[in-house]
């Protein structure tokens, strides 16, 4: 028995267990009884036992109804279990162990939770009651068999155990192509969601037509390894049928001579007839049972394997606390950052000073690292090499709740959920009263388009602000950040995609956000550069440039078209 089934059996209640073999016995005894009954019944020595045969027929169907509700709540009860143990699982783990082949993220995480764990249900209804039945029948039947005619039990103690020597053969190569199709499936599971999660953008550029061609690829290979497991499961079926049946006729061939010379009675002859293939039925039906148990197993050990992973390490109980008061000073000291499996550093060697209260712009071509210079600062990368100093205190040895409570944070895509924009502003600061939102609201220059909402600050967005445009989205953003009052704040280029209006609007609600704070700003459009006193240069993971603002920067002056030389006061 493999680890994985092991330790699904380890999720089952000891007492369910008990039940189990108790009603598995009970059984074994009834078909003993029934079968002695039968056989006098048959060889016509009386008629007595008719009525006593229907009530263990009748037995026997009440015992295995038992088992069947005992076995399918069990079931339910671990499926639930493991899908608790799965959702609070870490996202980072789920990646790493459930997406390990391409095809994981969420969707593939979805597949799992759903389809995967409910084929782990016929390993409890089927395989395990069916496994105590291979193990008790057998052996109460041969006993039987033994009192009854020895010469016939030799027999089938000698051939019993080709049947599970031919099954476990089969049962190996099934498993291993089991494992395989529910790999399939989930990696067909996990491209399908992103497919259609991405299916605007694919739409956009052409490439839907492409990826309708992988997908019909991606199911065809799930197909074939599923016909080609269905082909090693029906062969198995044929040789364990095989096998059963020769041993069968190893015993009802001596067993009819001997009646025709008269050395056997009719009823014992009989008794044996109807008890041998009883003793095969179970093994037989166990390999029957496994096939239909293998990919919930194999879906098992994904489930696990998600599980055990090792969760994130959360910041050390003796981490030191986060520099409190103003804005602080950040410097990075020869910072270098590799993602796994990547060949190229996003980050080489990154030295930097940010003064307190001073505003960085980082720009470059994408790919260049810098988002991930910005996730390096919220302490959601981790450095290869370097290091990362607040007001002179490493990273590293900070509470990285505590100062992420002291970072605000404007991506490009920022995430609404679907409930009140006031609610969604406070995500930051869950405190906020409705007066602190409002204000913070009017700084990001949403207040007036907020009040046009059917019901204002307590307007119930969609999921992901659905309704709202991309530059409101954004504003909203902003004051998501302000309500925080956090000291530090981190802009992923939030102009990024709007329209030169949205653009104003929002750049004018940036300036409101970052007076007096500690800022780094990804930014290419001139507007947002303007907002800082340095722009720094990144190529290829490194710094190139690091200058200051030129004194003479022009710069718009809002509402009024003019434009006056920086330092000078001067209009151009």
């Amino acid at each position: 028995m493999k680890s994985t089934e092991r330790r699904l059996l380890g999720l089952l209640p000891r007492r369910v267990l008990v039940v189990l073999g108790v009603v598995t016995v009970a059984q074994g005894v009834l078909l003993v009884a029934g079968a002695w009954l039968l056989a006098r019944a048959i060889a016509g020595l009386d008629t007595g036992p008719l009525p006593a045969l229907a009530g263990v027929v009748a037995a026997r169907a009440v015992l295995a109804w038992a088992a069947e509700v005992v076995a399918g709540r069990s079931a339910a009860a671990v499926k639930h279990r493991l899908r608790e143990a799965l959702l609070a699982a870490p996202s980072s783990a789920a990646g790493q162990a459930a997406g390990g082949d391409g095809g994981g993220g969420a969707a593939g995480r979805v597949t799992l939770v759903t389809r995967g764990l409910d084929a782990v249900g016929p390993f409890y209804t089927g395989y395990v009651p069916q496994l105590l039945a291979a193990c008790v029948v057998p052996v109460l039947v041969l006993a039987c068999l033994a009192a009854a005619d020895w010469a016939s039990a030799l027999v089938v103690a000698v051939t019993v155990p080709l049947v599970p020597v031919f099954g476990a053969l089969v049962g190996m190569r099934t498993a291993e192509l089991t494992g395989r199709q529910w790999g399939l499936l989930h990696r067909l599971g996990g491209h399908f969601g992103d497919v259609l999660a991405g299916l605007p953008t694919l739409r956009a550029f052409g490439r839907a037509g492409h990826q309708s061609r992988v997908v019909r690829e991606l199911a065809a290979e799930h197909r074939r390894a599923t016909v080609a497991a269905l082909r090693v499961a029906f062969l198995s079926a044929l040789v364990l049928e095989l096998v059963c049946a020769l041993s069968v006729a190893l015993v009802a061939v001596p067993v009819g001579l001997r009646l025709l010379g008269g050395e056997m009675a009719l009823a014992t002859g009989l008794l044996v007839l109807i008890l041998t293939p009883e003793v095969y039925l179970p093994l037989r039906a166990l390999g029957t049972r496994f096939h239909a148990s293998a990919e919930g197993v194999a879906a098992a050990e994904r489930a696990f394997a998600v599980i055990d992973a090792p969760a994130p390490v959360p910041a050390a109980v003796t981490a030191r606390p986060a520099p409190a008061g103003g804005a602080p000073e950040i410097v990075l000291e020869d910072v270098t950052v590799r993602y796994p499996g990547a060949e190229r550093p996003a980050l080489e060697g990154v030295s930097l000073r940010v003064a307190p209260g001073e505003r960085v712009a980082v720009t470059g071509r994408s790919g260049a690292g810098k988002s991930t210079l910005l996730l390096v600062l919220a302490g959601l990368c981790p450095v290869e090499s370097g290091r990362v100093l607040v007001d002179g205190v490493d990273l590293r040895d900070l509470d990285l709740r505590e100062w992420r409570e002291r970072l605000g944070w404007v991506p490009q895509r920022p995430h609404l959920f679907a409930a009140s924009v006031a609610d969604n502003i406070r995500l930051g600061a869950p405190d906020a009263g409705d007066e602190q939102v409002e204000a913070a609201a009017r700084a990001a220059q949403a207040d007036a388009f907020v009040r046009e909402l059917p019901a204002g600050y307590g307007t119930v967005l969609g999921e992901r602000g659905a309704g709202l445009s991309a530059g409101q989205r954004q504003r909203l953003a902003i004051a998501r950040a302000y309500v925080t009052g956090a000291p530090v704040m981190l802009l992923d280029e939030p102009t990024a995609r709007l329209d030169l209006l949205s653009e104003r609007l929002l750049v004018q609600a940036a300036q409101t956000l970052l007076q007096g704070r500690t800022a780094l700003i990804v930014a290419h459009r001139p507007a947002l550069l303007a907002l800082a006193g340095r722009v720094v240069r990144l190529e290829e993971g490194r710094v190139t440039a690091d200058d200051p603002a030129p004194a003479t920067r022009t710069r718009t002056v809002t509402g009024t078209g003019a434009r006056t030389q920086a330092g000078t006061g001067t209009a151009a």
